[in-house]
């Protein structure tokens, strides 16, 4: 218990993902705020970090771990599954997405003046995902990439042009944090995707894949956040720079 306590929110769902569905419930931020610490977390949200941590090891100890172990994984497989299964799956969703609430919006809107806000907040995420995605698949994945084969090859990967790993990292992590928050505040203004009582079939569809869009996107975040930058800080560190 002693040692949980002392883990940051990002390293215990790190070391086993289930436990996101405990901080998911009690609406603590475990991907874009996952630096802080457990007793810090429960602090801000007036919760007992005791009955956190035993919720936290009875889904350990009582729920099947479905998801692979992404921690043991080299970083340029991690970077691989990523892209291809988080940003692909963000590019597929995003125009539908758009369409569904662009679709309620004008049909709801004047009784439901939430959804104009909640379009144009996703939109703006839609345009800022998109580049971000990008600057990941070009820049800095390719970097780990080339840092992995430097650490197999026993060579060095000569010193990039952004300086260090560490500044595009800084970069992405300040656009996750941004992203966070139009979710946030997106979930907030959906009454957290509960569709009102004179929804229709196409209005409650939008809400779900809404929301499971923002679950996905907490896992691709983490799995950044918490997983892949900082090794590749870490890894960076190990290689020496010509």
């Amino acid at each position: 218990m002693v040692s949980i306590k002392n883990k940051t929110i990002g390293e215990i769902v790190a070391k086993d993902y289930r436990t996101a569905s405990i901080f998911e419930k009690y609406s603590i931020d475990f991907c874009c705020n996952g630096d802080r610490d457990l007793l810090e977390a429960c602090e801000s949200k007036n919760i007992d970090p005791n009955k956190l941590i035993d919720e936290i090891e009875h889904v350990q100890q009582k729920t099947e771990n479905t998801l692979p172990d992404f921690q043991s994984w080299p970083l340029d497989l991690l970077a691989d599954y990523i892209e291809k299964k988080h940003h692909r799956y963000v590019e597929e969703k995003m125009p539908v997405l758009k369409e569904y609430l662009e679709k309620i919006s004008q049909v709801h809107g004047d009784k439901h003046s939430e959804l104009y806000e909640i379009v144009k907040l996703f939109n703006a995420s839609a345009g800022e995902l998109a580049a971000h995605m990008k600057k990941e698949e070009f820049i800095l994945f390719p970097y780990i990439r080339k840092m992995i084969k430097a650490q197999q090859n026993g060579v060095q990967t000569g010193k990039p042009y952004f300086d260090t790993v560490e500044n595009p990292i800084q970069t992405m992590m300040q656009e996750h944090d941004n992203e966070g928050v139009r979710f946030r505040e997106i979930s907030k203004l959906s009454n957290e995707y509960t569709p009102p009582k004179d929804a229709c079939q196409t209005y409650r569809v939008s809400y779900a894949t809404l929301k499971e869009f923002e679950d996905d996107l907490h896992l691709h975040i983490h799995l950044e956040n918490n997983i892949l930058f900082p090794k590749a800080i870490a890894m960076e560190k190990e290689l020496a720079y010509e």
